[in-house]
């Protein structure tokens, strides 16, 4: 498990808007590892540089946001969340949210959590 920054940002309702942000991450050579949009517009997103990625973003007139996340990757079957999960919640960590996914044949998942105190959070998971 890692401290990552995730990066956030508003998009509106409309066709292409999550198109142009790839587009231009991808431009700047920017690496998206886990995204996350909701219903709302809100884009959640943790990139290989996220220095680089906010700057272009912001060039871009998006109002970015920075956070400090949790980013693991856990074995791609049934019930290996569970165990990381119980301990957080044992150490009275909240998970405001969390994403991730794998392809169906992967062995290993990526998994984003979004707490309060990633590295209470980290240390009481164990890793």
């Amino acid at each position: 498990m890692a401290i990552r920054t995730e990066l956030s940002l508003r998009l509106p309702n409309n066709p292409g808007a999550l198109a142009g942000v790839c587009r231009l991450l991808s431009s700047e050579r920017v690496n998206v590892v886990a995204m996350t949009l909701d219903a709302g517009g809100q884009l959640r997103m943790v990139v290989d540089n996220h220095v680089h990625g906010a700057a272009a973003l912001r060039e871009h007139h998006h109002q970015v946001a920075e956070r400090d996340v949790l980013v693991t990757t856990i074995p791609n079957s049934a019930g290996s969340l569970a165990p990381m999960l119980r301990l957080i919640a044992e150490s009275g960590i909240n998970i405001d949210y969390l994403y991730g996914g794998a392809a169906e044949t992967a062995s290993s998942a990526t998994i984003v959590l979004g707490v309060e105190h990633p590295l209470k959070a980290s240390a009481a998971a164990g890793i």
